[in-house]
């Protein structure tokens, strides 16, 4: 019987091929729509992603700041300061701490040859790698002995090297830092940079070597990333504990900035969805145009096929024969249409390829546009969106077909 459905849906449609081309056309118009608009949300999202991956997206940024409420007799207004203390307690009491550093730095005169600048030198750990998500592009990050010889090494971004050494090899040269001799053991791949940010035009070296510009008891900042999803629990922790030995009030925002990277993502991740969402339903609008073609089609099918309806019927046809011939014709056209759609989408997608968007607001940023690449996930909800409008622009005029009176039916001119 099936086979029977679908040569009695090519017979129609073969007699009718212009009526038919144009509404397969409308059909793939709308499903190519839709993916396309869901393929957008969906880069859309991995570009966020990409973003907030290029500063390290499970990580906590703490700052010391001034006291703005009195707490445990101490007065509003008071200068809350950090040391490596304060860094040995937090790795003490939130376990899910995976990677900690403190974080000192200074703007400092660099000098290579005849080439000086001011540069930002930061002074962390060597695990500052994996916090901040750096890679490097040339030699090596300084590493545990380094830090425990306080050597004289320095890693260079990617700016920094550009600026000092040109096209030069950096790696194995000597650079001043105010004065002071370091060799040069690596460079780092360059990260996204947006406007004056100096995110790439920095020197790094070990902590403990920072003490020969400043004094590193007092820390700048605290930087960690963590392995667990629940990064409200850790940032009331970090509050607490760092309340209880600095005497301030947990609630006082002004006292300790704590800087939680995972708290923007999960609101760039709920705009995402509701991208998602605004344009599916848009895409789906679309196809329901196509869908509103394919029924006025098969209503006008119906119309110019009444008598063999009724011929059919006065033969023994029941109404769900004739339902199933109308709607099986619905269905192949919808389909038919449907696949040439999502054949559609695959050929603008690759054509298309990258959409600036981050690239355009910031450096080394391609990771950060949109690419249209038609996930599994987002096939499947364009295949049940275009099943549904099948099934309902099919079903109506498969209806009327049904319940046509025979005898009316053949006396029908």
């Amino acid at each position: 019987m099936l086979r029977d459905l679908l040569q009695e849906s090519y017979n129609a449609m073969r007699h009718n091929r212009r009526r038919t081309a144009l509404t397969m056309l409308g059909m793939a118009w709308g499903i190519a729509t839709v993916v396309m608009l869901l393929a957008y949300g969906d880069g859309f999202g991995r570009a966020c992603t990409n973003i907030f991956a290029n500063f390290g997206t499970k990580l906590f940024i703490v700052v010391p700041g001034r006291s703005s409420m009195q707490s445990g007799g101490e007065k509003a207004g008071a200068q809350i300061r950090i040391t490596l203390d304060d860094v040995d307690r937090l790795t003490t009491n939130i376990p899910q701490i995976t990677h900690i550093t403190p974080d000192c730095s200074k703007g400092a005169t660099v000098q290579y040859d005849i080439r000086s600048y001011t540069i930002s030198v930061n002074g962390e750990y060597p695990n500052t790698l994996h916090i901040r998500a750096l890679s490097v592009d040339d030699g090596r990050f300084y590493n545990s002995e380094d830090e425990r010889q306080s050597a004289r090494v320095a890693v260079l971004g990617s700016e920094a090297k550009e600026r000092l050494f040109s096209g030069r090899e950096a790696v194995g040269e000597h650079i001043r830092i105010d004065g002071i001799s370091f060799e040069v053991v690596g460079v780092l791949a360059p990260k996204m940079q947006a406007g004056d940010d100096n995110i790439n035009r920095v020197v790094y070296v070990p902590f403990t070597t920072m003490s020969n510009f400043k004094d590193t008891h007092f820390l700048d900042s605290i930087w960690f990333n963590y392995e667990t999803n629940d990064y409200e629990r850790i940032e009331k922790s970090v509050r607490s504990i760092m309340a209880a030995q600095h005497k301030f009030d947990p609630t006082d925002r002004r006292a300790l900035f704590v800087f939680n990277l995972m708290e923007q993502v999960h609101q760039f991740e709920i705009i995402t969805i509701g991208l998602k969402i605004l344009l599916g339903f848009i895409g789906t609008l679309t196809l329901g145009i196509g869908g509103v073609g394919l029924m006025n089609i098969m209503l006008v099918s119906v119309t110019q096929r009444t008598r063999e309806i009724g011929v059919e019927k006065a033969l023994g046809a029941r109404r769900r024969h004739i339902f199933l011939q109308f709607l099986a014709e619905a269905l192949t056209i919808t389909f038919a249409g449907g696949l040439f759609g999502i054949i559609l989408a695959y050929v603008v997608a690759f054509t298309v390829g990258r959409l600036t968007l981050y690239s355009a607001m910031a450096k080394h940023a391609e990771a950060g546009d949109i690419r249209l690449a038609i996930n599994p996930l987002t096939l499947v909800v364009s295949v049940l969106i275009l099943i549904a409008v099948g099934l309902v622009s099919g079903m109506i005029p498969a209806i009327r077909a049904s319940r046509l009176d025979p005898i009316e039916a053949l006396r029908y001119e």
